[in-house]
């Protein structure tokens, strides 16, 4: 059996273990390491080393971080992380035994999102002011989010080399540099080759050549500056709901699954990689059939 003399090796190990062999993205294993260095820190605490670390113990911990009340979704987190790095350690023959096999997850009551109608996208769309270089590119911006399900990190970071309008597709780098073919509708189509007669009047900075949508700079587009574009056009269309960039993406998959698509289809466009994922869209359909049937069966009203 290995020593395990050298924990930030250990930890620098299981990082690279994460990205590499497991494909998760750089932000989840930053995550992954800080949680279980919240564990180390607590184990140290206790006196307890990781070869005596049992069962009982880490319900101790999570126990702890319930007494100080880290939230539920944050706990199932720290599981996920601290369960592939006693993975990881059992791979590398650190450990014998797997104390994480039976630990369990804080129960997540299942929130379901806020969600933007056709008439509200279009009403956003139609806020904008196309006479300017920012207007013409956030109404691409928001018909190519609904229009594809992107996540924001996607939309900012799409390519034009990625782009295959003659097939009607594009390719999006997902989560964990997964890519996936999306569909794209010919009028996101056209809303994007107005942009680009625009785009094409910038000079994009080193580095941003290839990407879609740029600021007026020349450079790519942060995550925040979509918000704020939303937001606004949100507010200006009297719309009240808890608005992000992510609201488009939960409104592509409803209205998918609304106009009678196929789960599994919804999964692959929105790149989960568990239907589990994917099936709270079952749940806010059911919401939608339920209405559905108050406002137009004949026996609603009896």
């Amino acid at each position: 059996m290995r020593e395990i003399d050298d924990i930030n090796r250990i930890i620098s190990d299981f990082q690279t273990f994460l990205i590499y062999e497991k494909g998760l993205a750089k932000n989840t294993s930053i995550s992954y390491t800080d949680d279980v260095n919240k564990l180390l820190h607590y184990l140290e605490g206790a006196n307890i080393t990781l070869r005596d670390t049992s069962e009982d113990n880490l319900h101790e911990f999570l126990a702890s971080l319930h007494d100080i009340g880290i939230h539920p979704r944050s706990q199932a987190r720290i599981v996920s992380g601290i369960r592939s790095f006693f993975h990881f350690l059992k791979l590398e023959g650190y450990i014998e035994n797997n104390p994480t096999q039976l630990l369990e997850q804080p129960k997540i009551g299942r929130k379901l999102p806020d969600i933007l109608s056709i008439e509200e996208i279009n009403a956003m769309e139609e806020t904008v002011d196309t006479s300017t270089y920012e207007g013409i590119r956030n109404k691409a911006i928001i018909e190519t989010m609904y229009s594809c399900g992107l996540r924001v990190s996607e939309l900012t970071g799409l390519k034009m080399s990625n782009l295959y309008f003659e097939e009607e597709y594009i390719i999006v780098d997902g989560k964990g540099n997964k890519q996936r073919m999306v569909p794209i509708s010919q009028y996101a189509m056209s809303l994007l080759y107005d942009y680009f007669d625009e785009r094409g009047n910038l000079t994009p900075k080193r580095g941003s050549e290839d990407i879609v949508f740029l600021n007026r700079r020349g450079g790519q587009m942060s995550r925040v500056m979509v918000f704020y574009i939303i937001k606004g056009l949100c507010e200006k269309c009297g719309i009240k709901k808890n608005i992000s960039p992510h609201t488009l993406r939960h409104s592509f998959a409803t209205h998918l699954l609304e106009g009678g698509a196929n789960l599994r289809a919804i999964q692959q466009m929105l790149g989960h990689e568990s239907i589990t994922t994917t099936e709270i869209y079952v749940h806010i359909d059911r919401s939608y059939l339920r209405q559905e049937i108050l406002e137009h069966h004949p026996r609603s009203g009896k």
